[in-house]
């Protein structure tokens, strides 16, 4: 199993479909993070997602350091969720809550309580900036480092570091005011 992924990279350049499968799934969990802190939504960021490996494989030559395409792959996926994101700008309608699993082991109540804590994260998280999203979902999620994370963003290292302090005292502090608020 191949680990290096600037010989993945170039492996797949020359066509072979097992290498840029294995780039796709080393690099999913990020470009969908990054989808979702741009969108909002969970299924704009898998469509986003998908969008952006397509198109990652199709200009592939284009990669010009084989060995930071997690950065490359992650601006197409930035620049897609925001073209997405401006052509939706008329659209007014938010998505529906998703329904709780029915496979859940829980009971109904902690079903409830865990659907009205994703629900008041999902809206703490949509008011935070773009780039507070961004980092909060690569460093706490994803678990990128703050330089990772300035190289993906085009940020400085001590720019990811401030964004999270700010995002996460943000988050507290909406958390705390909507369960201070709860009168459901």
């Amino acid at each position: 199993m191949r680990s290096d992924t600037g010989d993945l990279v170039r492996s797949a350049r020359a066509g072979d479909a097992a290498a840029f499968e294995q780039l796709v799934r080393r690099h999913l969990r990020a470009a969908y993070s990054v989808a979702l802190a741009v969108t909002n939504d969970p299924s704009d960021a898998e469509d986003v997602t998908q969008d952006a490996f397509i198109a990652a494989l199709e200009r592939l030559e284009e990669c010009k350091d084989p060995d930071r395409f997690s950065g490359w792959l992650l601006r197409i996926v930035r620049n897609r969720a925001l073209n997405l994101r401006r052509a939706q700008a008329v659209r007014s309608a938010r998505p529906l809550v998703e329904a709780v699993d029915a496979r859940s082991t829980a009971s109904p109540e902690q079903d409830a309580s865990r659907a009205l804590l994703r629900e008041d994260l999902t809206a703490a998280l949509g008011a935070l900036t773009e780039t507070q999203r961004q980092v909060v979902l690569l460093h706490d999620l994803e678990g990128y480092r703050h330089r990772e994370i300035g190289d993906l963003l085009g940020i400085s290292e001590g720019a990811s570091r401030f964004h999270l302090s700010t995002a996460r005292a943000a988050l507290r502090g909406l958390l705390t005011e909507r369960q201070k608020g709860d009168t459901r």
